[in-house]
């Protein structure tokens, strides 16, 4: 497994002597970096898939639109790929990033050439403005309890502080929930998260033709890299292999009796 840095973006590739099983495009949310998604894109890439980690900056865009530099974003990461692009094609979105992905898919054209085969929407932020506090600490609590994901945040220069409680643009969000678009999406929510909305997330699942809403027990703002990112890596990689199975995705595991 290999980490390549370029200007605009952060790639894993998978471990030496396996093929890619698929790509992923990671857009992190507000504050964040590329450097953010070391840990989560490492994790996934050891099961032979391949992320690319958008840097908000230099790849043009910002979490929370405009929507075209968004897709513009898209576009670029998976057509700079070129004949190394892998299917299926997978749009991860963090926070704000979520909506605007959500939106973009809502009304974008199916037949483009680096449209995905599917969505994970991580975090998408409810309506308003969220009160974490006003120090650092108290944002770090909202984002995350685990230990490494707070030092990487905190170590990170290039981290943008108190961006996640600021309000995100009710019509991108009236957009991103009324999506009725219909390729397999992957809803991901911590259950102790400050900034979601969990009733505005289980009625776009439920309006959504192919959606799956995974709720994190004890999992906060920073879902893809909490406590609990073992476990929610192994979601993705669920969804993933599901993708490249039957149409609609069918998980390849089923709990037919258990006592816990």
């Amino acid at each position: 497994m290999s980490t390549v840095t370029a200007s605009n973006y952060l790639d894993f590739n998978q471990p030496a002597g396996l093929k890619p099983r698929g790509t992923l495009i990671v857009l992190p949310g507000r504050g964040e970096t590329a450097h953010t998604y070391n840990r989560f894109g490492k994790r996934i890439s050891a099961d032979a898939y391949r992320v690319r980690v958008l840097e908000n900056s230099a790849s043009g865009y910002s979490p929370d639109g405009p929507l075209d530099t968004v897709e513009a974003a898209v576009a670029a990461a998976v057509n700079d790929l070129g004949d190394d692009l892998v299917r299926p094609v997978v749009l991860v979105g963090a926070d704000a990033s979520a909506a605007a992905l959500s939106a973009v898919v809502a009304d974008g054209d199916p037949d483009a050439g680096w449209w995905p085969d599917g969505l994970v929407l991580a975090a998408l932020p409810g309506y308003g403005e969220h009160q974490i506090g006003d120090e650092w600490e108290s944002e770090l609590d909202a984002r995350t309890h685990c230990p490494v994901h707070r030092g990487v945040l905190s170590n990170d220069d290039s981290v943008s502080r108190q961006s996640i409680s600021g309000v995100v643009a009710d019509e991108l969000l009236d957009q991103a929930y009324r999506s009725r678009a219909g390729l397999p999406q992957l809803l991901l929510v911590g259950d102790a998260d400050p900034i979601a909305d969990r009733d505005a997330l289980a009625d776009l699942a439920k309006a959504l033709p192919a959606a799956r809403l995974s709720v994190v027990r004890g999992g906060h703002h920073d879902v893809l890299n909490d406590l609990q990112h073992r476990s929610v890596a192994a979601e993705i990689v669920s969804f993933l292999e599901a993708l490249r199975g039957s149409a609609p995705p069918v998980p390849l595991v089923s709990v037919e009796s258990s006592a816990w």
